[in-house]
């Protein structure tokens, strides 16, 4: 699947973070984008068309669940499958992400990126 250049869109505002899964991702063969803030992430959503999203919840100008929101709600980016990626951990916060359409949840703090690139491999299969 990676060598097709697939598209993935990360959502992050921690600029090390953001660095390190949009190598990780780019030496896994796919094609990486990244957005540091929640408004950042919708605009990108819709032009580099990505097969899917991780987002962070915590951000600037537009937080996760509101980008998330938005992302459900445009016919253009409805269908991409969107994984949370955060330190959030509360059991509220997660029921609150897959109630606006998040396929998985992911806590920074108990994943490895390859863990996450393995995700996205399964979604994306």
């Amino acid at each position: 699947m990676a060598n097709k250049k697939v598209k993935v869109l990360i959502v992050e505002d921690d600029e090390m973070l953001a660095g390190m899964y949009s190598e990780k991702f780019t030496l896994s063969g796919y094609q990486v984008e990244v957005a540091h803030n929640g408004s950042e992430g919708i605009k990108l959503a819709g032009s580099f068309e990505p097969a899917i999203i991780l987002l962070d919840i915590i951000m600037p100008k537009v937080d996760g669940f509101a980008a998330l929101k938005r992302l459900k709600k445009n016919p253009l980016t409805e269908n991409i499958p969107v994984v949370m990626l955060t330190n959030l951990g509360q059991s509220d916060d997660v029921e609150k992400a897959k109630k606006l359409g998040a396929l998985d949840y992911f806590i920074k703090a108990n994943h490895t990126p390859a863990d996450v690139i393995e995700k996205v491999e399964q979604v994306l299969k």
